[in-house]
């Protein structure tokens, strides 16, 4: 197996790891790959848990940085390998985010002696059900290793900060209703007729827009699947409709559930998944810094990720790569190269920036 040039232009890596196949669950081969680049690297230690790997400086400073990212990409869709179109790398994960992986090794290779101690983390199975996500393998096995003053996530912002995050709620509404043969359908009751309140009420719901730290969270409540009927002939007894709640981070899990059964208490309600958002913590020390080393406007994150699992550990995070993130998950996507470059070399200052001394510190 060949590592590949740590050392070389942010773009070149980029096509390389996008070239290597990774969706979720196949993630060893690149693992495999970024686990024996770091390997060479004196001034990191290297760790490997599944196909997640750790990389850390031990410069012993006050301060700690976790810069992470995701090793997995969603199925291909006919776009490997990669292509470069003028000011554009297209390939499957080009976006989503071997770009940000891509600036994040770099640094890793290439920031020897930062002015803060650094955390690298590539993770497995971002894209997947959240019991298989390498960095929720890392918080519950190994915690210490997440333990930092501030988190990055390089997920797709356009080379702008998304604050925070929504959380996610899913729930199955169950309408009941009578089996009977369509010859006789007046002896029963046809569940799927009897779903139309439920769709009509979600049609009619205005979702919230919620302002925290000055940004704009809107939420969303959409139905995403109905099932209903067991044969072409029998009248449906059983109607489900599925409810995809995407809410604010002010609401917690339990408050998001509450909505749920309140706005359909005639009905069952079975709450399949919800996982809590993290508020945008534009007021903390750490992250404000940061906002302002960038030099960019923060955005709300419309969506989840897993800055949500560094708020869960008392770690403010914030959403920062390369990369449109509409078009995450296309058959099309692409990572504008002049993006990868301003997002390297803006984390590069920044790591490399003298801190102040501690509060606690006394005065020269």
């Amino acid at each position: 197996m060949t590592s590949p040039d740590l050392t070389a232009d942010v773009v070149t890596l980029t096509r390389a790891l996008v070239d290597i196949p990774s969706e979720s669950g196949d993630e060893a081969r690149i693992a495999d790959t970024v686990e024996a680049a770091l390997g060479t690297l004196a001034h990191l230690t290297v760790e490997r848990l599944g196909n997640s790997v750790v990389a850390r400086t031990g410069l012993g400073h006050p301060e700690r940085v976790v810069v992470a990212g995701h090793l997995d990409t969603v199925p291909a869709a006919g776009n490997l390998p990669s292509t470069t179109d003028g000011d554009r790398l297209y390939g499957l994960g080009a976006c989503d985010m071997k770009g940000g992986i891509a600036v994040a090794l770099r640094l890793a290779a290439t920031v020897t002696a930062p002015a803060v101690d650094v955390t690298y983390v590539f993770y497995e199975c971002e894209e997947v059900e959240g019991d298989r996500n390498g960095l929720h393998r890392i918080a519950t096995e190994r915690p210490d290793l997440l333990k930092a003053s501030i988190a990055i996530l390089m997920e797709p912002s356009d080379a702008g900060v998304e604050a925070g995050c929504q959380g996610v709620l899913t729930a199955d509404i169950t309408v009941r209703g009578e089996r009977a043969h369509t010859a006789r359908s007046w002896k029963g009751v046809n569940a799927a007729h009897r779903a139309a309140p439920v769709l009509q009420r979600l049609a009619d719901h205005t979702a919230d827009r919620v302002v925290i730290d000055g940004l704009e969270y809107r939420e969303g409540l959409n139905a995403v699947a109905v099932r209903a009927g067991v044969a072409g002939n029998v009248v449906p007894d059983e109607c489900v409709i599925t409810v995809d709640f995407r809410f604010a981070p002010s609401r917690s899990a339990e408050e998001a559930q509450a909505f749920i059964r309140n706005l359909f208490p005639e009905y069952d309600v079975d709450i399949t998944e919800v996982v809590p958002g993290a508020l945008p913590g534009l007021g903390q020390e750490a992250v404000t810094s940061l906002v302002r080393a960038l030099g960019v406007t923060p955005r709300p994150k419309l969506g989840w990720t897993d800055v949500a699992r560094f708020a869960g550990l008392g770690t403010p995070a914030l959403n920062y790569g390369p990369g449109d993130p509409t078009l995450a998950h296309s058959a099309g996507e692409y990572v504008p190269l002049a993006q990868l470059r301003e997002c390297e070399s803006r984390l590069r200052d920044w790591l490399t920036a003298p801190r102040h001394a501690p509060r606690s510190a006394p005065t020269p």
